[in-house]
C-alpha cells in the first residue's frame, strides 16, 4: 500500500495494486483500467477511487479492474525511479524479467502488472478493454491516443473528443502497444493538466462514458451520463477530429532541452516558428500544423509531437484498404516480404522503401517501427486485431454495415 498527494485537492489516499474490482451480476465484458504508470500522473487513480465507490454491481454486467500503475513513483511523486514504466513493454523484455534475479523498480512493477495481466485474460471473458489514464504537463484538450487498428478507431470515435494515431510509430515500448499486439481494444485517456483538479474529473466522466460504451453498465444507471458527456464536449472544445503525429523531437542523452514557455497541445504553430532550444540551439517547427504534448518537466525523453489533421475521406479509405486486405498484395513487389504474416510484420529492402511513401503504408496500417542494416520492418495492427471477439458490439457493427 503506498499514500499518494494530490496538490489541487489538498488530499492524500492510500492505494494497493487493485485500486478495485466489481464483478458485475452476469456475464459480459472485461474492462480494464491502468491510472499512474508515471508516477507524477495521479489524476488516473484518484478518479478510478471516486468511480470504483459509485458502481453498483447489481448495475453491472462483467468485470470492471481498476489497476495502480508505478506505485514507487506515485509515492515519490514522480514520473518514474529509474526507468520509464511505459517504454519498456517489448517482447524480449517480458522474456528476459521472468530470467532476472535482480530487478530494477520499473521491472519489479512490471512483472507485477504482467502477471495480473496475465491473470485477468486466462481467467475472464471477453470482448476486452484496456484503457491506460494519464495527464500531461502541458496544458491541453482532454484526448485519446490509439494505435492505429480498425477497432481502436471505431470504439474511440463513440468519446466527444480528439483521437491521435500513429503515435506508436514514434514510441517504444508502451503498455497499450503490448497489449493492442495481442488484438485487443486498448486506448489511452489524457484528461488534461498534471496539476489541475479539471484532469481528475474529465477521467472520471471518461471512465462512466466507457463502461455505457462497453454495454458494462446502462445509460440509464448512470445519472450524470449526459453531464458527462457534456463536459468532455465542452472541454474537448468541440474537437472530435481525429489527428496524425508527423513528427517527433526525441530529447538525446545529455541534450539540454528546454521548450519555449505558454504552449499548449493542439495549439497552431507555423512552419519555421521558435518552439524550443537544445544545448541553446534553436528548434523551430518543420510544419505549419499543431503542437503535441509539449514538455514542460524534466524527467521525459519527447519535447514535443506535431500532430496534423486526417482527411475524413482518406480514414474512409484506409478502412476500406483494410477490410478488403489488400496489402496481401505488397508481396508482388520487389524487396518487401513477409516476416511475421500472422503478426501483420513486413520487411522492406531500404533501397525500395526510399521509393515509396510513408503515407501509402498508413493507409494500410503499417507503422514503421524498426531498423536493421538492410531493412525497414513494418508493423500491421490489423492482422492480429481480435475482429471476431467484438463483432457483435453496436459500436463495432455500426462502423462496419
Amino acid at each position: 500500500m503506498t499514500q499518494i498527494h494530490k496538490k489541487s485537492l489538498d488530499k492524500s489516499v492510500f492505494l494497493d495494486r487493485i485500486v478495485g474490482k466489481v464483478i458485475g451480476k452476469s456475464k459480459g465484458p472485461t474492462v480494464v483500467y491502468f491510472g499512474g504508470i508515471h508516477g507524477n500522473e495521479t489524476a488516473g487513480v484518484f478518479a478510478l477511487r471516486e468511480v470504483f465507490s459509485k458502481i453498483n454491481p447489481d448495475q453491472t454486467t462483467g468485470t470492471v479492474y481498476g489497476i495502480t500503475g508505478n506505485i514507487k513513483a506515485l509515492n515519490c511523486n514522480q514520473r518514474y525511479i529509474k526507468e520509464d514504466l511505459n517504454r519498456i513493454w517489448l517482447k524480449e523484455n517480458l522474456r528476459e524479467l521472468q530470467k532476472k534475479k535482480e530487478l530494477s523498480n520499473e521491472e519489479e512493477e512490471q512483472k507485477e502488472l504482467y502477471s495480473i495481466l496475465r491473470n485477468v485474460l486466462k481467467r475472464e471473458s471477453g470482448p476486452f478493454y484496456f484503457i491506460d489514464l494519464h495527464t500531461t504537463s502541458s496544458k491541453t484538450l482532454p484526448f485519446i491516443t490509439i494505435n492505429d487498428a480498425l477497432i481502436n478507431r471505431n470504439f474511440s470515435k463513440l468519446f466527444p473528443v480528439p483521437i491521435v494515431l500513429g503515435i506508436e510509430e514514434y514510441l517504444e515500448g508502451p503498455l497499450l502497444s503490448y497489449i493492442n499486439q495481442l488484438g485487443y481494444v486498448s486506448l489511452g485517456f489524457e484528461s488534461g493538466q498534471h496539476t489541475e483538479e479539471m484532469a481528475i474529473t474529465n477521467a472520471v466522466a471518461f471512465i462512466f462514458l466507457s463502461l455505457v460504451f462497453t454495454k458494462t453498465i446502462k445509460k440509464s444507471n448512470v445519472s450524470e451520463y449526459d453531464s458527462y458527456y457534456s463536459q468532455l464536449k465542452t472541454e474537448a472544445k468541440n474537437t472530435n477530429q481525429i489527428f496524425e503525429v508527423v513528427y517527433l523531437h526525441k530529447i538525446k542523452q545529455k541534450e539540454i532541452f528546454k521548450m519555449k514557455n505558454g504552449f499548449k497541445s493542439f495549439q497552431n504553430v507555423n512552419k519555421g516558428e521558435l518552439l524550443a532550444t537544445s544545448n541553446k540551439n534553436k528548434i523551430v517547427s518543420p510544419y505549419k500544423a499543431k503542437i503535441f504534448m509539449p514538455l514542460y518537466q524534466t524527467k521525459g525523453k519527447e519535447g514535443f509531437f506535431i500532430i496534423k489533421k486526417i482527411h475524413p475521406f482518406f480514414l474512409k479509405l484506409s478502412e476500406i484498404l483494410r477490410r478488403v486486405k489488400i496489402d496481401s498484395l505488397l508481396i508482388v513487389f520487389p524487396g518487401i516480404t513477409w516476416k511475421n504474416k500472422e503478426e501483420g510484420v513486413l520487411q522492406v529492402d531500404l533501397k525500395i522503401a526510399k521509393f515509396m511513401a510513408k503515407p501509402f503504408f498508413h493507409l494500410l496500417g503499417y507503422r514503421n517501427k524498426q531498423f536493421n542494416k538492410t531493412h525497414l520492418f513494418l508493423f500491421n495492427r490489423e492482422r492480429s486485431s481480435k475482429k471476431r471477439m467484438y463483432k457483435n458490439q453496436l459500436w463495432y457493427k455500426k462502423t462496419t454495415h
